[in-house]
């Protein structure tokens, strides 16, 4: 790939594919381990008490935790590499998403050594749980099939909304287009993985006794609420990423800007 309108010597590409690799490695790898932890156990981050309502706890499922780091990485890929890597990197994850899956399902379908009822299924526990590779497996299952939607949702928003602010902003404002692209991207990811997980995966704990949508929207806040601060954090990172990565890997960031708006130009 040529960067900046010039070949790089062998020493400057192999150091960019280093950093990609890395950066792409980091986002698959924790995509992967987001997807298998899943729902598998909700976090409080604290509770508020109300007298009309009583207490209100916000909580975050644990593949919640380091989800953020995804968006720093393709914020990093899309500033150094350019919308196409980043897009890339995205159809990528989808087919590890697939993956995941794949195993999950074929793991369950072969005979194991699980104690089988007299109706030939697996038997449960004094407490009514199956084997915990099943209920890894049932877990799983809802997290992928959740996150896969808000995933392609949120990933190609979060490359799209990047490029427009950069494009905007002609290069300029890397806070901006770091927070901007990641904030609106985080919303509709938010939105799809509780929505999904609730109604396809019935997978959150909510009270039936209870109105559900209010529920959902304290789900919907508390996820967004700890994504957003986790955003505001990782524009020190991204700057500082940014900056000493375009050095060392003799990368302008403002080129391909400079390419994009003299081909418009040109255009009209």
């Amino acid at each position: 790939m040529i960067f900046n309108n010039t070949t790089p010597s062998p020493e400057i590409a192999q150091r960019r594919e280093r950093v990609f690799l890395i950066l792409a490695g980091l986002f698959l790898g924790t995509l992967a381990m987001l997807n298998i932890l899943g729902i598998s156990r909700f976090i409080k981050l604290f509770t508020l008490n109300f007298e009309s309502t009583g207490d209100i706890v916000f909580a975050v499922a644990v593949g919640v935790l380091p989800y953020p780091l995804t968006f720093l990485a393709t914020d990093l890929i899309s500033e150094l590499y350019g919308r196409k890597r980043a897009n890339f990197v995205v159809f990528v994850g989808l087919i590890l998403n697939l993956w995941v899956m794949f195993i999950m399902w074929l793991g369950g379908i072969m005979p194991g050594f699980e104690t089988l009822t007299a109706s030939g299924e697996i038997a449960r526990d004094a407490a009514g749980r199956l084997p915990i590779f099943h209920e890894v497996r049932a877990l799983t299952f809802g997290a992928v099939t959740a996150s896969m939607i808000a995933y392609l949702a949120a990933q190609f928003v979060d490359v799209y909304m990047f490029h427009f602010w950069k494009k905007l902003t002609k290069g300029k404002h890397l806070w901006l287009r770091n927070n901007g692209s990641t904030l609106v991207s985080q919303l509709v990811d938010t939105v799809a993985v509780i929505l999904v997980t609730h109604y396809y995966a019935k997978a959150l704990p909510v009270d039936m006794a209870k109105p559900i949508f209010n529920q959902l929207l304290i789900f919907i806040a508390s996820g967004y609420t700890f994504k957003l601060f986790v955003a505001l954090i990782d524009t020190g990172p991204f700057y500082l990423g940014v900056h000493y990565l375009s050095r060392y890997l003799e990368i302008d960031p403002l080129v391909d800007v400079e390419l994009e708006l003299s081909a418009e130009g040109q255009e009209k």
